[in-house]
């Protein structure tokens, strides 16, 4: 069974990554889980200079997943070339750096350090709906709901670095079409659908929001139908592939994503409730397709009967 896949240059071994943000730097999970078995492990975001984030609480479950309002906390560009991407190096699985910017040109020099140090790909986080972000239209929080913002951003990456570029889009827009096209035309490789939704959740006894931000990203099952519906939309509508999460907790969730026309899929909230989660979404992908008598996960890709 063949279930390798490829994003531009960068080729994996299996469709079974692990999202941004809920697995660490891969340490944090790498006496629980084959960190070498993963198609791709994705960093954490990281931001030129460390951050905070934002005040507690930060965190609050939902009836069908999970309110966050971390705000990027990170230690910094210079930390994570000192003290991360070392040991990342040595894990045996491809790794993705996510990296979120206030403009362009930071961006695109924050892209050219890390290949500079060695890294294959990077995931222009353009989505983050916790952090405030300059320069942006009236009612626009973050770059990607702006194709001509994320189209900037992308060229200036593109320009910069010959590495393999992940543009990670918003769920918060009416409609994804044009901004996965402004991506794709821009030089983006592949496209990360999606982040989380904007969401709020009120404490009944104290009459106060549940995140000290007022507002989270949801994820979780909650976000799964609207995740699945805009990969559809997106892989019909552009040639480059698709990175599809959002609610990702079982076999079952990631094959509707690849018959969506993902080319693979992001495990993510579900790595907190079960961190050997992405192991057996593996196993049971590459089950479902034996069982069909299957030769090539690309005989599952973008199969869904419209």
């Amino acid at each position: 069974m063949n279930l390798a896949v490829r994003f531009g240059a960068l080729e994996l071994r299996n469709p079974v990554t692990v999202a941004s943000g809920t697995f660490g730097y891969g340490r944090e999970f790498a006496e629980l889980v084959d960190l070498r078995a993963l198609g791709a492990i994705i960093t954490k975001t990281i931001t030129r200079q460390p951050r905070q984030g934002n005040p507690q609480p930060r965190l609050a479950e939902t009836a069908a997943g999970m309110l966050n309002a971390i705000g990027l906390q990170n230690e910094g560009l210079e930390n994570f070339l000192r003290e991360k991407w070392p040991q990342l190096r040595e894990y045996g699985a491809p790794v993705i750096v996510s990296i979120s910017a206030q403009d362009a040109a930071d961006f695109a020099a924050m892209a050219s350090t890390l290949e500079q140090a060695g890294v294959q790909a990077v995931e222009l986080n353009l989505s983050c709906p916790n952090v405030a972000y300059a320069k942006l239209a009236a009612g626009a929080a973050v770059y990607a709901q702006i194709p001509e913002a994320v189209a900037e951003i992308v060229a200036r990456v593109r320009q910069a670095v010959s590495l393999t570029i992940f543009a990670k889009l918003s769920p918060n827009v009416t409609d994804i079409v044009p901004i996965a096209r402004a991506a794709e035309t821009a030089g983006a490789d592949a496209l990360s659908l999606v982040n989380t939704v904007i969401g709020m959740a009120i404490d009944i006894d104290t009459w106060k929001p549940k995140v000290a931000n007022v507002t989270g990203g949801l994820s979780g099952p909650a976000i799964k139908p609207i995740a699945v519906r805009m990969v559809h939309a997106a892989a019909k509508a552009v040639s480059i592939p698709v990175l599809g999460m959002g609610g990702i907790a079982a076999t079952a969730d990631a094959v509707e994503f690849l018959l969506a026309g993902a080319t693979a899929i992001s495990v993510g909230t579900a790595n907190f409730v079960n961190p050997a989660v992405s192991m057996e979404i593996l196993a049971g992908i590459e089950q479902y397709c034996l069982q069909r008598n299957f030769s090539d996960i690309r005989e599952l890709i973008g199969k869904v009967r419209v």
